[in-house]
């Protein structure tokens, strides 16, 4: 289905094909537990709490390794007909001992149970109303719980550092009719002809996909179609989960640095990129320091934004990390946009920044001083692993001259004085070029884009 037809499209109860349900998480549900949450998705309501045991099973005795464990169940009259306890009938069922094992599976991915010590977590996921996607609750739900309790221990002194790697959620999706549709509720999950559990960190990486075809087989466009809604649905949950545990949680759970590619083998521009993001929770590296030392991407894109998505996809494809890439050049009016995505090879292929200054200034021979504006620009673009992206910009204006000045700088710098100047780019101080510059200011974007993405 088209992006379009799904946004003016809206289900039974209201919401369009892409949007979740309500999400409440109330904290500190319950007085004893380590960690208590009630997290009611829609009119699905789990409780969940996480246990602290001073001791471990059996075979992780004396390894200095902790333990999570999950149990999961629900109430009699969680859906519209009593079900019979399971203690009564003297047996889990194995649906239930499938989800519970499954919570317990997902927890523990992300989760560095070295820096727990010898202690078991117990997580309880018990559902008290049921509407669809109880699982994928019992998981978004037990994550905060388990955040809870391992703050506890890590205020009172008891463990050293968070155990937790990132963040976790689930979703559902499915085909419903002609549609693909996220987060199901029971009415819809009854109804549909494939539904698909996604389990995902805040890292784009992916901790379990259980999917089916109820009806029919399903075409890999549609699972990719789910796929994408997925992710769009974790992402959702993963923000309330940091707003509900609050900054300094947060914070914590997100010291490890996540790993950034640059799109560069360029010392200078990766140390520039990585003073700009220094306030952020990651470690930039260079495609060599990646292991694509040899990779050369051909640039084929008509306009910079096109150039550095090209560069960025390609290594966040290979590596599976966030990759930033950047593509910039020089624009003259009296030109019409040139040379523009074609900068660094105006004059033709292996040229020197001579050859590219001496065809500007023949192409300009007739232009009057009113005609000779020109702009530096530079795009960055960042790609996450798991598709999403954004691009930013940043622009220098100015004016071209009639011949070089200055020693400095590469590229057209010794032609092009910056408005409010009286200087060229290679004439001036480094310092103030790194202030007024293309690059500069798009670096200064990229920076809030990510304060904005990452609150």
């Amino acid at each position: 289905m088209e992006e379009s037809e799904r946004m003016i499209q809206v289900r039974n109860d209201g919401r369009k094909f892409d949007q979740i349900r309500k999400v409440k998480i109330t904290r500190n549900f319950t007085k004893y537990a380590e960690g208590s949450i009630l997290i009611e998705i829609g009119d699905t309501k789990v409780l969940c709490t996480a246990s602290v045991e001073e001791k471990v099973p059996p075979f992780l005795k004396n390894s200095g390794t902790g333990w999570i464990t999950s149990e999961y169940s629900m109430l009699p009259r969680a859906t519209g007909h009593r079900k019979i306890r399971e203690s009564s009938r003297g047996k889990v069922e194995g649906r239930t001992q499938e989800i519970q094992r499954l919570i317990g599976r997902c927890l523990r991915s992300v989760v560095d149970l070295s820096k727990l010590g010898e202690r078991t977590v117990w997580v309880d996921c018990d559902v008290l109303q049921a509407d669809g996607g109880t699982r994928t609750a019992s998981i978004t739900g037990a994550y905060v719980a388990l955040a809870d309790a391992f703050y506890k221990l890590y205020a009172e002194g008891v463990i050293q550092e968070m155990p937790l790697k990132s963040f976790i959620a689930a979703v559902s999706v499915g085909i419903v009719g002609e549609n693909e549709v996220l987060d199901l509720c029971y009415e819809e999950d009854s109804a549909a002809q494939v539904d698909m559990n996604i389990i995902m960190t805040d890292k784009g990486e992916f901790v379990e996909l259980q999917g089916t075809a109820e009806t029919h087989p399903f075409e890999k466009q549609q699972l990719f179609e789910m796929i994408s809604l997925g992710e769009k649905g974790v992402r959702e949950l993963i923000n309330i989960q940091k707003e509900i545990l609050g900054e300094e949680i947060t914070n914590i759970i997100m010291r490890k640095k996540m790993e950034v590619v640059v799109a560069t083998q360029n010392k200078g521009k990766l140390a520039e990129f990585s003073r700009i993001l220094e306030d952020f929770n990651f470690q930039l590296i260079s495609m060599s320091e990646a292991g694509l030392a040899n990779l050369e991407i051909e640039e084929t894109g008509s306009s910079f934004e096109e150039n550095a998505l090209i560069k960025a996809r390609e290594v966040a494809r290979l590596t599976g990390k966030i990759a930033i890439a950047d593509d910039s050049g020089l624009m003259v009016d009296f030109l019409g946009g040139q040379p523009g995505v074609f900068s660094a090879r105006f004059a033709g292929e292996d040229v020197t920044d001579e050859d590219n200054n001496k065809k500007l200034l023949e192409l300009m021979s007739e232009a009057e001083e009113e005609d000779r504006s020109a702009k530096f620009v530079s795009v960055i673009a960042v790609v996450y692993p798991g598709g999403e992206e954004f691009t930013v910009k940043g622009t220098c204006k100015g004016k071209i001259l009639r011949s070089p000045q200055g020693e400095g700088g590469f590229g057209y710098d010794p032609l092009f004085i910056a408005s409010g100047q009286s200087q060229t780019f290679a004439q001036i101080k480094p310092e103030l070029k790194n202030k007024i510059s293309h690059r500069a200011k798009a670096l200064d974007n990229m920076k809030k884009e990510f304060r904005k993405r990452l609150g």
